[in-house]
Formats: C-alpha cells, sequence, structure tokens
C-alpha cells in the first residue's frame, strides 16, 4: 500500500532517523490501539497511543502510553508540575495538535508541547506510535522518539 508522507514522516526524515512504515485496515472502524496492534501483528506493550491533556494553568501536555494502559492522570499531573490534568475532548484534538482521533502522532503537532513517555518504554529497543493518520503507524527506536519529541521517561499509567 502506497503512503503518501504525513507530517509526522516528513519530521522524521528531515532528522535523518530510520524509521519503519507500518500500515493496517481501517475500514472496519477498530482504530483502538489494541485492534491495531492485532492488525499489524505487534505486543501490545510495544505499541503506543498518544493522549492530550489540559492542566489547571491550561497548558497542553502530551502522554505517551501502551495501548492496553489507562493513564493515571494523578500520576500525570505530577510529571508535568500541575495539581490536575484532564483529557481534552476529543472534538478539541485537531485543534490542538493538527491530527485527528486515531491518527495522533506524538511526532509534529502543531506545536512542541512538553512530552511524557510511560517509563515501561525505556524497556523497549523499538515502539510503535501513530504515523500522523489513520491507518499508518511508524515504528523507530524509543531513544529517537525520545530525542524527537523531548520527552522524559516517567511511570504514567494506572
Amino acid at each position: 500500500m502506497k503512503v503518501s508522507k504525513t507530517n509526522a514522516m516528513r519530521i522524521v526524515d528531515s532528522k535523518k532517523i530510520p524509521y519503519e512504515i507500518i500500515t493496517y485496515e481501517s475500514k472496519d472502524g477498530k482504530i483502538d490501539g489494541v485492534s491495531v496492534a492485532e492488525k499489524i501483528g505487534k505486543d501490545v506493550r510495544s505499541v503506543y497511543k498518544t493522549l492530550v491533556a489540559q492542566g489547571n494553568s491550561k497548558n497542553i501536555y502530551v502522554f505517551i502510553i501502551p495501548v492496553n494502559d489507562e493513564l493515571d492522570l494523578k500520576k500525570g499531573a505530577k510529571a508535568v508540575n500541575e495539581k490536575k490534568i484532564e483529557m481534552i475532548p476529543v472534538k478539541d484534538i485537531q485543534k490542538w495538535t493538527g491530527y485527528i482521533r486515531g491518527g495522533c502522532s506524538p511526532i509534529g503537532m502543531k506545536k512542541a508541547y512538553p512530552t511524557v513517555m510511560d517509563e515501561s518504554a525505556t524497556n523497549l529497543e523499538t515502539i510503535v506510535v501513530s504515523g500522523g493518520k489513520i491507518g499508518v503507524q511508524v515504528e523507530l527506536t524509543v531513544a529517537n522518539l525520545q530525542e524527537i519529541t523531548n520527552a522524559t521517561f516517567v511511570d504514567v499509567v494506572k
């Protein structure tokens, strides 16, 4: 399947970082992370989803966590020095990130938001995240994703 370059891929290309494009069929509507991991034949522990939250300060934060885990809002707030954070409404994802639900990549958002990657990623060599549109994932080393997103590693899952 020929894939047109997404903003996320162009950014990775510009940094001359190697990555693999992985595509999957999305016509069935199953675009949640666990379904995607199954479709691409990857262990759910190596496929991560991108979540966007807002703090009391109104600042936006990005969390990269395993697809089969849930963000612990208390741990997340602590990780970004906020009293409280809340997930942004799905209808606002594109406004803040430039991406849509199911195709939100941690790479290449409208702004470089503070990003936290769950510390479980430090146990992996490579990580799979959204490539910037539904049906497209990218796999790259955890170190390279951390470098591109400037993420910190913190335990933020329940």
